[in-house]
């Protein structure tokens, strides 16, 4: 028995070792859903790209990252380039200053003597590298500074403009797509783009200060020894980089599949479904054939990058004994002394340092560039579709101020259309809300209701019609004055990752948010709501951190969130309340209770009540039917019960499947009669 074990472990390890060959020869099978991933998104286009695509836009990218520099920061860019430019002429001064130490040192009188003549320029020397040092951490120090003003600046424009645009524009899809490149590779790119600019200034400044050295010494003869020995490197760099793009691009599909197999086996969401289905496995074995198709790839493509930098090394040291050979001759022939060939050695090891800086600098500035460019664009999109008189430079006379409260909501002929979207979600709809009246929208999925409350609320803008508070239409007034006066309690709401506090009164100012236990706004929603309850069996009570993923974290539950987020809308305190099926998720028992706090909460409001639970909009002093997009019964529960139209069949069917039995149908009451 015990030789069978071993037998079968040394066949089982022989297995496995056959598995992995397999898992590297073979790439991994498509079958999890695509991702875009933005870090390589440019890819290709790098990879068709030549180096004289690459020098004639390379200046406008120069542009645009000097322009973001100085707009992140005057003074770090000015001290930036000022610096590294006068690092480049202490450079070419050190590179001259040695050939009269050579000079010195290389003539006839005795060596004390020699060592004596050499002593000033010496000076001159260590003077020179001793400044270029500080100048270069001074433009190393000013440059650091400079990148996460840079990082703050690209960030700031992105979610300003996100956050404002029209929210049309967060249903498009190709709006989407762009976003998601700017915000990931994209904004990333931004400082990675100024700091490759600034190499890109170093090296060439570099270059120039060899050069120009070179050709004060002998400028017919020298300058080709520089471009000679300097051209071999650039090229294997170039060449080791295009390499680098191409295994990026293939890829793609396995780092893909990749990030999708390390979301599922890490994400808290999956964890009891990868265990409770054992799938850990069949993940582990998924991952590791992604994992070794990679390492095959980028060991092969390691291989062959080597080969490059040892070709590219032997050309440098064939071009550098050439460059020798020929120093040699012109002292044979007296063309050059030999102090000038010394310092002409020194100059061309600078020029190729520099020369190859340069390349490698010039490449990654085009790349981010490109990522920067995807940024740029988006913002520049996405600001166009800020609504005008949203900004904040709209002229004051083209905005109208709604009132503090209004008589009347009315919607007139109201049509619209998502994009992208093949028939209309709205249709000529008309209807209207009066103070402190409680109006239902009831209809099937997919009948309008939910965005026919965005719009009343300002979030959409109507492709046709209007809507108007009392005589102010909605298309003059700047959007943050509508939703200061809605309240919204939503089915889908944000678990916010904040505490307790911060999540009932966000959006109502630091004074609330940042306030101690006793604000008695907020004291008074959480008791309206039912969420004191869940506030008092917590840790720290409303300074409790409602986010397991953080140490002193709170988890709730459904049930539990809702009240918070009912409490949310309770103390916003606005004239116009929208509930927007906001009891989706709860049983019975819980939703009769809900909507028994709303009505009372709501008594002097005006509220727009959304949902399925027909049972719960009985008493709306109005309601509204919509069906594909059209209101086609309107009335109270009496007269469109006695219509025995849509609403009557609803609503029958609903109190088939519940009658007594449903707390919601048995006991829902008149909210005026609740209020006296």
């Amino acid at each position: 028995m015990g030789a069978r074990r071993r037998l079968s472990r040394r066949l089982g390890v022989r297995g496995a070792a056959r598995r992995r060959r397999r898992h590297r020869e073979t790439p991994p099978d498509p079958g999890l859903p695509e991702v875009i991933l933005t870090w390589h998104a440019r890819d290709k286009e790098l990879t068709e790209t030549g180096m004289a695509t690459i020098a004639r836009r390379l200046p406008s990218m120069i542009v645009q990252a000097s322009a973001l520099a100085w707009r992140a920061s005057r003074a770090d860019t000015l001290v930036t380039v000022s610096l590294n430019i006068a690092a480049g002429f202490f450079t070419a001064f050190w590179l001259l200053a040695t050939t009269g130490v050579l000079t010195a040192l290389f003539g006839a009188a005795p060596t004390p003597s020699r060592v004596r003549d050499a002593l000033p320029s010496l000076a001159l020397v260590a003077g020179a590298v001793a400044l270029r040092a500080g100048l270069q951490a001074g433009a190393g120090w000013a440059q650091a500074r400079l990148e996460p003003q840079v990082e703050r600046l690209v960030e700031l424009r992105l979610y300003e403009a996100t956050t404002a645009v029209d929210m049309t524009a967060l249903d498009d899809s190709d709006f989407l797509d762009d976003l998601k490149r700017a915000q990931g590779r994209g904004m990333m790119s931004a400082p990675l783009v100024v700091q490759h600019a600034v190499d890109v200034l170093t090296g060439l400044i570099g270059m120039v200060a060899a050069a120009g050295t070179l050709g004060v010494l002998h400028p017919l003869l020298l300058l080709p020894l520089l471009l000679l020995t300097a051209v071999p490197e650039g090229w294997a760099s170039v060449r080791s980089a295009r390499m680098r793009y191409l295994m990026m691009l293939s890829l793609i599909g396995v780092t893909r599949r990749k990030w999708i197999l390390s979301d599922l086996m890490v994400d808290r969401r999956h964890a009891a479904e990868v265990r409770s289905f054992t799938m850990r496995g069949f993940l582990l074995d998924q991952y590791d054939r992604s994992a070794s198709y990679q390492r095959g790839v980028e060991l092969d493509v390691a291989r062959r990058q080597t080969v490059v930098k040892i070709t590219g090394d032997m050309l440098k040291g064939v071009a550098t004994a050439l460059v020798y050979v020929a120093l040699g001759v012109m002292l044979w022939k007296g063309a050059v002394p030999l102090a000038v060939a010394g310092t002409a050695v020194l100059a061309i090891r600078s020029g190729q340092t520099s020369l190859v800086n340069l390349v490698f600098a010039v490449n990654r500035c085009y790349e981010e560039g490109l990522y920067f460019g995807d940024y740029v664009a988006f913002c520049a999109a996405a600001e166009e579709r800020i609504p005008r008189r949203a900004l904040p430079a709209a002229a004051a006379e083209s905005r109208e101020r709604l009132p503090d409260d209004f008589a009347c909501i009315r919607v007139r002929d109201v049509t619209f259309t998502y994009p992208e979207a093949k028939t209309p979600s709205l249709r000529g709809v008309s209807l209207s809300l009066r103070k402190g009246e409680v109006v239902a929208l009831v209809g099937e999925n997919g009948s309008g209701k939910t965005t026919l409350a965005k719009i009343m609320a300002g979030l959409y803008d109507p492709d046709a019609g209007e809507v108007r508070w009392d005589e102010v239409p909605l298309a003059k007034v700047d959007p943050q004055d509508v939703w200061e006066r809605i309240a919204v309690i939503a089915q889908e709401y944000t678990h916010w990752p904040m505490t307790a506090r911060q999540n009932i009164t966000m959006g109502r100012g630091r004074e609330h948010a940042d306030g101690d236990d006793e604000d008695p706004a907020m004291l008074g929603a959480a008791r309206a709501s039912g969420a004191d309850e869940v506030v008092e069996d917590l840790a720290h009570k409303y300074g409790t951190l409602l986010d397991r993923r953080f140490k002193g974290g709170a988890e709730l539950s459904g049930g539990q969130w809702q009240r918070l987020a009912v409490a949310r809308g309770f103390f916003r305190d606005a004239p116009l309340l929208i509930c927007d099926e906001p009891t989706a998720a709860l049983d019975a028992r819980a939703e009769h209770q809900l909507f028994e706090r709303i009505r009372t909460h709501a008594d002097g409001r005006t509220v727009l009540l959304i949902t399925h639970r027909l049972a719960s909009v009985r008493y709306a002093d109005r309601i509204y039917v919509l069906e594909h997009g059209e209101v086609t019964e309107e009335g109270d529960h009496a007269s469109l019960m006695a219509r025995d139209g849509l609403y009557a069949d609803l609503y029958s069917l609903q109190a088939a499947a519940y009658g007594a039995q449903d707390p919601a149908v048995d006991h829902a009451v008149d909210p005026r009669a609740q209020a006296g």
